[in-house]
């Protein structure tokens, strides 16, 4: 899944990495003749690639980024008061992550382009929910959920999270 990359920092190791807009970051080596990424190199070159996708393998898998709070949650939602909203597709915005938790019953959660997935939520069980991926929920019975909203934990000078 592609993401736009918002800054750079080195790792404990001294290798760049990319901070892509989901939260996750993505190594961007230059190691010839295997790796070509003469623009790692230089601080114009890194400057010239913000906002440039790239292509974050993490957020394929669906994995959670690391460093995110959660910030708000959702009233409990049954079957009869699911939001409209909520039942057609829709998506979180830049950098909010969220995660289903079903109480009780049943949820199928439906996941748009480009992941093209749908999972039957259980009590006691939660799904992740990635910023900006088109997704649904439709409840298969009787159902009480909630959803609860995350962010990068903020920081004084981060200009990257969202409100």
């Amino acid at each position: 899944m592609k993401r736009d990359i918002v800054g750079f920092h080195l790792d404990e190791l001294g290798d760049w990495v990319a901070d892509l807009d989901c939260g996750h970051g993505q190594h961007v080596r230059h190691r010839p003749p295997f790796v070509n990424r003469p623009w790692v190199v230089s601080d114009a070159g890194r400057e010239g690639m913000l906002g440039e996708p790239l292509d974050c393998v993490r957020c394929d898998r669906m994995e959670w980024p690391d460093g995110f709070v959660a910030y708000r949650r959702t009233p409990e939602f049954d079957e009869t008061s699911t939001p409209a909203g909520l039942r057609r597709e829709h998506a979180t915005k830049r950098g909010t992550w969220a995660r289903i938790h079903v109480i009780a019953g049943a949820l199928r959660y439906r996941i748009g382009a480009p992941i093209h997935r749908s999972f039957l939520v259980e009590p006691s069980s939660s799904v992740v929910i990635l910023p900006e991926v088109p997704h649904r929920v439709d409840p298969d019975g009787p159902v009480r959920f909630f959803v609860e909203f995350w962010r990068r934990e903020r920081s004084g000078d981060d200009s990257r999270t969202p409100e």
